[in-house]
């Protein structure tokens, strides 16, 4: 049978298909059930997270010679778009592990470096993350202060990350440090000297990850943890944004999805004077104007993840993807809560759980503003350019 194009969009391949299939399948049948209890103790369910690594999804971009899944940005945006409809919480802990640690890892790293790390994080065994913001530096990245100098055969680092994803199971963290005022990145280990996580940051919504600071003081790393070249880490950072704002992205439009489908259900099953509440214009216009928003960052979001990959910089369409896509998730989720009036706004459904999970898609990964910023520069430049 001929395939439609716009399935061609979503899932280019029978592989793709298939991935989608299988995440589906697991997240409605293991990863839903747990999502409010780990909301509600703001902790990651570590046993489930390595139930990812079982499916080979922590290495979703990893070639498979290297132990990964050998897919593309594409299949990482499947994986978050997916998971992303039951717990966003859980899935931002993936996208912390696989996307701001593995994937960024992979494409700075050494053979010797990724023989000793890539089997335990592609398994599960250890949980990590990315250290780049700090108390006095987000979006302004050239504003860390946190330092690394020579010391010996090592390095000694001191500063505090902080907002930290997985920081407090992560066992190693890629962390961007300047060296003479140029950033560099290392991996730090859990057992290196020096080096401990923040009790945990409680927070508003993605309850089910958890947030920490990663304090640095005399911190000694090896030398053999110094990732790609001394002064390139700036270099690694921007790469790797760009497939990290297209997977959150992905996430926004997990969490629309999902909503539009618990609110178009909703109205076709609750009555009020006697008919179905779709019946009536003021919920016609939130059924419509969520789906169509969905569908529209959606395939916004594809179409981008199409044209992204280690030798490909998109900048311009990471942003737009995020920038768009993100703000869709906390609407929708919105409509959804407005069609279910008091049942939305109570935990007993999982509605205000993805419309407080929505709101840091917003924020995390670069701001809405620095999106709007990065794309007033690109473009003007690009217009110079004729």
């Amino acid at each position: 049978m001929e395939r439609l194009a716009s399935d061609l969009l979503f899932n280019p391949t029978e592989e793709h298909r298939m991935l989608r299939q299988m995440v589906a399948d697991f997240a409605a049948r293991e990863v839903e059930p747990q999502a409010a209890l780990h909301d509600h103790k703001g902790e990651l369910n570590v046993p489930l997270f390595r139930r990812l690594g079982d499916l080979g999804l922590l290495g979703i971009t990893i070639p498979e010679a290297d132990g990964g899944a050998g897919m593309d940005a594409v299949a990482a945006v499947i994986v978050h778009h997916e998971l992303a409809k039951y717990d966003p919480g859980f899935t931002l802990a993936y996208l912390a592990h696989s996307m701001l640690f593995v994937n960024n890892f992979y494409h700075c790293s050494n053979p010797e470096q990724r023989s000793r790390y890539l089997p335990r994080v592609l398994s599960g065994e250890w949980v990590a993350g990315m250290g780049m913001t700090e108390p006095g530096a987000g979006t302004d990245v050239l504003g860390m202060t946190t330092t690394a100098v020579r010391d010996g055969d090592g390095w000694v680092l001191n500063g505090t990350k902080t907002y930290i994803t997985n920081g407090c199971e992560g066992h190693c963290f890629l962390v961007y440090a300047k060296v003479e005022g140029r950033i560099t990145a290392f991996v730090v280990d859990r057992d290196c000297p020096g080096f401990r996580s923040s009790n945990h940051i409680d927070k508003l919504g993605m309850r089910a990850s958890t947030m920490s600071e990663l304090i640095f003081e005399d911190c000694k790393v090896p030398g053999a943890n110094v990732l790609g070249e001394v002064g390139s880490g700036l270099t690694h950072m921007m790469r790797n944004l760009e497939i990290e704002r297209t997977t959150l992205a992905a996430m926004s439009v997990g969490i629309a999805d999902r909503c539009v489908d618990i609110m178009v259900r909703y109205a076709e099953e609750r009555h009020a004077f006697r008919q179905s509440i779709n019946r009536f214009g003021q919920i016609q216009r939130y059924l419509a104007d969520g789906f169509a928003m969905t569908e529209a960052a959606k395939c916004l979001v594809y179409n981008v993840a199409r044209d992204i990959g280690p030798d490909v910089r998109n900048r311009v369409g990471s942003d737009a993807a995020k920038l768009f896509a993100a703000p869709v998730g906390k609407q929708v989720a919105d409509y959804a809560m407005q069609v279910m009036g008091g049942a939305g706004y109570c935990k007993e459904f999982p509605v205000e759980r993805l419309w407080r999970d929505a709101k840091l898609l917003e924020i995390g990964g670069g701001t809405i503003e620095a999106h709007q910023k990065n794309l007033t520069k690109d473009l003007t430049a690009l217009l110079a350019r004729g």
